[in-house]
């Protein structure tokens, strides 16, 4: 009788201590899955999309431009990085632009981004650099610009990503060569981007 009770008891603490075993082993899994999931976060990101950008530096311009926007990314950690951008519009959103108008920019700034919900991460971002206003006779050549923007980003896997993107970009022209375009004659204009993000 004494040896039929203490074998159901050996036979209790194996039986207890299973889960905890069975338990230990799902924390190692998840653990091993946390590595890897951090082992998939990239530091540079490319991007290639369509642009545009309206035209308030052109006098009696009735439509924007259309073009490309390309961007390379730095990030430094979860949430900051550094953005150099640069975009080409070409093309009339419709006819009524007086010349042939052209726009580039070159521009370079910090980048702060987020996870907002599942596969969703927002950002802002502040640039700084030139843009260059052709097809017209506009002074000076290349002017400074800046301004700063907002997007966000659908991951579709670990690498690939689209992008919806929107800024204002200051820039100061005229039409006069007599006067070099300073603040007195700043324009703004607003851009809108959609394309392709890749992570490595």
């Amino acid at each position: 009788m004494k040896r039929t009770f203490w074998f159901s008891i050996l036979a209790v603490i194996p039986a207890a201590l299973l889960p905890l075993a069975a338990t230990s082993q799902v924390a190692q899994a998840s653990g091993k899955g946390s590595a890897q999931q951090a082992e998939t976060s990239y530091k540079y990101e490319a991007y290639v999309g369509y642009g545009y950008t309206s035209l308030n530096q052109v006098s009696q311009s009735r439509a924007g431009l259309q073009g490309v926007n390309v961007s390379l990314t730095r990030d430094f950690g979860k949430y900051f990085g550094v953005i150099a951008e640069g975009a080409d519009y070409k093309w009339a959103l419709k006819s009524g632009n007086p010349g042939s108008p052209t726009v580039q920019t070159v521009m370079f700034g910090p980048v702060l981004h987020a996870n907002l919900y599942g596969r969703v991460d927002g950002f802002v971002h502040v640039l700084l650099g030139g843009a260059h206003t052709g097809g017209e006779s506009m002074t000076p050549k290349v002017s400074f610009a800046g301004g700063m923007g907002v997007g966000m980003d659908y991951k579709l896997s670990p690498h690939f990503a689209v992008r919806a993107s929107g800024d204002d970009i200051a820039a100061s022209f005229v039409s006069d060569p007599n006067h070099l375009g300073y603040s007195a004659h700043k324009q703004w204009n607003s851009r809108a981007s959609f394309g392709v993000v890749y992570k490595f």
